[in-house]
Protein backbone atom coordinates (compact mmCIF):
# COMPACT_ATOMS: atom_id res chain seq x y z
CA UNK A 1 0.00 0.00 0.00
CA UNK A 2 1.44 3.46 -0.72
CA UNK A 3 0.21 6.50 0.22
CA UNK A 4 1.79 9.25 -1.94
CA UNK A 5 1.91 13.46 -1.12
CA UNK A 6 3.69 16.08 -3.04
CA UNK A 7 6.04 19.01 -1.69
CA UNK A 8 5.72 21.18 -4.89
CA UNK A 9 5.41 19.80 -8.77
CA UNK A 10 8.58 18.35 -8.98
CA UNK A 11 9.17 16.62 -5.69
CA UNK A 12 6.55 13.52 -4.51
CA UNK A 13 6.62 11.49 -1.49
CA UNK A 14 5.91 7.45 -1.03
CA UNK A 15 5.18 5.85 2.12
CA UNK A 16 4.93 2.43 1.83
CA UNK A 17 3.53 -0.54 3.98
CA UNK A 18 2.64 -3.85 3.76
CA UNK A 19 4.17 -6.42 0.94
CA UNK A 20 6.90 -4.57 -1.54
CA UNK A 21 6.61 -7.31 -4.27
CA UNK A 22 5.82 -7.28 -7.94
CA UNK A 23 2.37 -5.75 -7.98
CA UNK A 24 3.54 -3.06 -5.46
CA UNK A 25 6.75 -2.13 -7.00
CA UNK A 26 5.31 -2.12 -11.00
CA UNK A 27 2.68 0.59 -9.20
CA UNK A 28 5.30 2.49 -7.46
CA UNK A 29 6.98 2.36 -10.73
CA UNK A 30 4.06 3.51 -12.86
CA UNK A 31 3.48 6.75 -10.46
CA UNK A 32 7.00 7.94 -10.75
CA UNK A 33 6.72 7.52 -15.09
CA UNK A 34 3.85 9.46 -14.41
CA UNK A 35 5.74 12.36 -12.35
CA UNK A 36 8.39 12.13 -15.30
CA UNK A 37 6.16 12.42 -17.99
CA UNK A 38 5.74 16.46 -16.52
CA UNK A 39 8.98 17.03 -15.17
CA UNK A 40 12.77 16.43 -16.53
CA UNK A 41 14.04 16.00 -13.15
CA UNK A 42 12.16 14.70 -9.61
CA UNK A 43 12.84 14.69 -6.32
CA UNK A 44 11.91 11.21 -4.56
CA UNK A 45 10.99 10.60 -1.00
CA UNK A 46 10.12 6.81 -0.40
CA UNK A 47 10.03 6.03 3.31
CA UNK A 48 9.27 2.29 4.68
CA UNK A 49 6.63 2.78 6.91
CA UNK A 50 6.25 -1.03 7.80
CA UNK A 51 6.90 -3.54 4.69
CA UNK A 52 6.04 -7.18 5.62
CA UNK A 53 8.54 -8.65 2.89
CA UNK A 54 10.21 -8.04 -0.35
CA UNK A 55 10.35 -10.30 -3.57
CA UNK A 56 12.95 -10.40 -5.66
CA UNK A 57 11.24 -8.78 -8.81
CA UNK A 58 10.97 -5.40 -6.18
CA UNK A 59 14.83 -5.72 -5.03
CA UNK A 60 16.02 -6.11 -8.77
CA UNK A 61 13.54 -3.24 -10.30
CA UNK A 62 14.08 -0.83 -7.12
CA UNK A 63 18.45 -1.39 -8.13
CA UNK A 64 17.52 -1.20 -11.98
CA UNK A 65 15.12 1.56 -12.04
CA UNK A 66 17.30 4.48 -10.75
CA UNK A 67 19.72 3.06 -13.56
CA UNK A 68 17.86 3.45 -16.46
CA UNK A 69 16.44 7.10 -15.73
CA UNK A 70 20.47 8.80 -14.76
CA UNK A 71 20.10 11.89 -14.46
CA UNK A 72 16.28 12.27 -13.86
CA UNK A 73 16.21 12.63 -10.20
CA UNK A 74 17.31 15.38 -8.02
CA UNK A 75 17.15 14.08 -5.08
CA UNK A 76 16.35 10.76 -3.78
CA UNK A 77 15.57 10.16 0.16
CA UNK A 78 15.63 6.71 1.42
CA UNK A 79 14.07 6.81 4.90
CA UNK A 80 14.44 3.47 6.30
CA UNK A 81 15.82 1.58 9.69
CA UNK A 82 16.76 -1.22 6.94
CA UNK A 83 20.83 -1.33 6.53
CA UNK A 84 20.40 -3.57 3.12
CA UNK A 85 18.59 -0.84 1.71
CA UNK A 86 20.54 2.20 3.18
CA UNK A 87 23.48 -0.05 1.36
CA UNK A 88 21.49 -0.13 -2.48
CA UNK A 89 21.30 3.31 -1.92
CA UNK A 90 25.02 4.19 -1.06
CA UNK A 91 25.81 1.84 -4.42
CA UNK A 92 23.41 3.78 -6.69
CA UNK A 93 25.10 7.49 -4.97
CA UNK A 94 28.26 5.72 -6.20
CA UNK A 95 27.28 4.61 -9.33
CA UNK A 96 25.22 7.25 -10.51
CA UNK A 97 26.70 10.20 -8.88
CA UNK A 98 23.09 11.35 -7.94
CA UNK A 99 22.21 13.17 -4.92
CA UNK A 100 21.05 9.89 -3.02
CA UNK A 101 20.63 9.97 1.02
CA UNK A 102 19.76 7.48 3.96
CA UNK A 103 18.04 8.86 6.52
CA UNK A 104 16.47 6.62 9.80
CA UNK A 105 12.90 6.42 10.41
CA UNK A 106 13.46 8.43 13.39
CA UNK A 107 15.14 11.38 11.21
CA UNK A 108 11.80 11.42 8.41
CA UNK A 109 11.62 14.95 9.31
CA UNK A 110 15.57 15.77 8.41
CA UNK A 111 14.75 14.17 4.94
CA UNK A 112 11.31 16.18 4.25
CA UNK A 113 13.25 19.12 4.78
CA UNK A 114 16.02 17.86 2.35
CA UNK A 115 13.53 17.18 -0.21
CA UNK A 116 11.61 20.21 0.36
CA UNK A 117 15.68 22.40 0.01
CA UNK A 118 15.05 24.00 -3.18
Amino acid sequence: MFLNFSFANDAIGYIVEGPMDSKAILQLKEEILKKFEEHDQISLYLEDAGIDSFSIDSVIVATLFPHEHMGRFKKVAMVTNRKWIHMLTSVNTFLLGGNFKNFTTENRLEAIAWIAEA
